[in-house]
């Protein structure tokens, strides 16, 4: 599949604004709604670039914990990711040179990621490091939990995923082959908490966004259904 034929290399200089001549597709919702597998089949039928916004947070997680730092102390981790190099795309995440592509999806960085995105001035980087990747490749599928409502809140698209809350568990623990369903729910229902409670771009539906429940819907058919929506052929 096509997904990001060049990575994302990003450092620390200032990234573009993204204007509305853009084609830009925002998903987004809480974990185990379906955000990456529909974002990549999306883009691959639209013919667009696809950026998983959330593996740029773990990789800065990845590098604070990695660098000794606690994901808690907000100044710590600020004061590392402006000259942080990441290049995230089809084969993987690498950070600093260090191919990051497993360890960013442990238990360890999924414990401290939200932690990380609450911090305020690490957002700030991470958007404008996704405008940046957005404005070079005239647009894109990015999903997350605050493009639309955030970092494009003019997107061609908005859409927000969610699902029943046991679904989510079932889709997660399928994924995480060394964590029971207990566990997995017991963390999820936390990073939602998280996620929805931080002062700092919280996951929210955005006002104009299309949601979508996946529970008993097929991949296939929602794609479907958002092309439509987009308009393409």
């Amino acid at each position: 599949m096509r997904v990001c034929p060049e990575p994302i290399r990003t450092g620390g200089s200032t990234g573009a604004v993204a204007s509305r001549t853009v084609k830009v597709i925002a998903i987004d919702g809480p974990a185990g709604s379906g955000k990456s597998t529909i974002a990549r089949r999306l883009a691959d039928r639209l013919g667009l670039d696809y950026l998983d916004t959330g593996a740029m947070y773990r990789a800065v997680t990845f590098a604070a914990l990695r660098r000794g730092i606690d994901p808690a102390d907000g100044a710590d981790v600020a004061a590392i990711v402006g000259d942080l190099e990441l290049e995230v795309g089809p084969d993987g995440v690498v950070v600093d040179g260090v191919d990051a592509t497993i360890e960013i999806r442990g238990p360890e960085v999924t414990r401290a990621v939200s932690l990380v995105a609450a911090n305020p001035e690490v957002r700030t980087d991470m958007v404008r490091r996704q405008r940046a990747w957005t404005v070079e490749r005239g647009g894109g599928v990015l999903e997350g939990r605050d493009i639309g409502s955030v970092v494009f809140p003019d997107a061609l698209l908005k859409v927000y995923l969610t699902a029943r809350p046991e679904v989510r568990a079932a889709r997660r623990s399928k994924e995480v082959a060394d964590l029971d369903y207990e566990t997995v729910a017991t963390d999820l229902a936390r990073r939602d908490a998280l996620d929805q409670g931080r002062d700092e771009s919280p996951l929210v539906e955005a006002d104009d966004a299309v949601v979508v429940d996946t529970s008993d819907l097929s991949v296939d058919e929602i794609v479907a259904s958002l092309v439509e929506r987009v308009g393409a052929p």
